[in-house]
């Protein structure tokens, strides 16, 4: 098979969907692999390293396309990116569609076979090709609220782990998953008082073992929410349900409500955001304030340590990519029920469930496009 990884175009993207040495695995599996020049080269991932590899160099986007069977990216595909794909072709990348009525009418209208990352699952239960960017995203969200907490740029003036006399911040991490678990590392680590909210009884008793009394387990209702909120100086929302539109834990009165000059970090903004009052926002224009509380919406936080993410995300990706350049996709998906959850829309009709239900969409069976 011919598979094509094109250069990231998305506001300070940086990352890569094919290192050199995810293409020396492809190449190794017999298929071809071709990498747009410069592709890696924010990252120090250079031509001649993929050539090494045994990847063809190829001058832009559009030939990448143009001859690729699998495109093999990051980021959900632009507005350029959705109208060369044609159908039949296989696009390998995060979607995040529920909340993107437009590109998902544009993959629709290409006929394309679309596999997210963020929908495979895993033998045992989770996301394993989300949570390398969820681990990332969860320790970032810490790092940008403590920086946005200083008075230059925003916030209120507060050092996330205080001194001594002075109290420690209050963070509140909504969601007790792969995001909340790395958030509250790094915000245990600095110093901060920290409390998690979660659902999950059975996931807050497994923190409590690990953290003890250095954090505040607190069952997720809209009142917990409701007054862990007002009282936080840093608010991470690392809420998820699988492939669909996040729910709005945080409504626009509690924001009224706040503390000001208080933080907000939405990391689940790419599946529609867990605040009421959040829109995404880039690395170039990262922050804005609603009610004198600052909200941090970067839709690709990632991206930021580039290179960390690239390298974890391929760890995850690259098993998948050989099985769906050797077996084809169909073989593939009939061969594996995990990556079968990926597929999201193909050749014109939405397969993945919640992706319907949220944008509208007639729902059809990945079983029966298999058929």
């Amino acid at each position: 098979m011919l598979i094509g990884c094109p250069k990231e175009i998305k506001n300070h993207e940086y990352r890569v969907g094919l290192t050199p040495a995810s293409a020396r695995e492809l190449v190794q599996h017999g298929h071809q692999v071709l990498v747009q020049s410069g592709a890696g080269a924010a990252i120090g991932l250079t031509d001649a390293q993929y050539q090494a590899a045994g990847a063809r160099l190829m001058t832009d986007a559009a030939e990448v396309f143009a001859k690729a069977d699998m495109v093999v990216k990051v980021k959900e595909p632009q507005p350029q990116e959705c109208a060369m794909l044609r159908p039949g072709q296989i696009l390998y990348t995060y979607l995040h569609l529920a909340p993107d009525p437009a590109q998902t009418a544009a993959l629709v209208k290409s006929g394309a076979v679309c596999i997210a990352y963020e929908t495979i699952t895993g033998p045992g239960g989770g996301l394993p090709l989300l949570a390398p960017m969820s681990e990332v995203a969860g320790r970032m969200a810490v790092q940008a609220g403590a920086a946005h907490l200083e008075k230059s740029k925003g916030g209120m003036g507060i050092l996330l782990g205080g001194v001594p006399g002075v109290p420690a911040a209050h963070v509140v991490i909504l969601g007790a998953g792969v995001v909340g678990t790395h958030a509250l590392q790094v915000a245990v680590g600095m110093g901060a008082r920290v409390s998690v909210l979660d659902k999950n009884v059975d996931r807050l008793r497994a923190l409590d073992l690990v953290f003890g009394n250095r954090i505040h387990t607190v069952f997720s209702s809209a009142q917990s929410v409701e007054d862990a909120v007002l009282d936080a100086d840093l608010v991470v929302g690392g809420v998820l349900i699988p492939g669909a539109a996040a729910p709005k834990l945080v409504t626009r009165a509690m924001i009224s409500r706040m503390k000001k000059g208080a933080v907000v970090v939405d990391v689940a903004i790419d599946q529609g955001g867990c605040f009421e009052t959040s829109h995404a926002t880039t690395h170039a224009e990262p922050t804005f304030e609603v009610d004198g509380v600052v909200h941090y919406c970067v839709a690709n936080m990632p991206g930021a340590v580039a290179r960390t993410s690239t390298f974890a995300l391929n760890n995850a990706t690259i098993g998948h990519a050989v099985a769906l350049a050797s077996k084809g996709w169909k073989a593939a998906l009939k061969d594996d029920p995990h990556l079968k959850q990926g597929l999201n829309v193909c050749a014109g009709q939405v397969t993945y469930a919640a992706v319907a239900t949220a944008l509208g969409y007639s729902h059809v069976s990945t079983d029966s496009v298999l058929s």
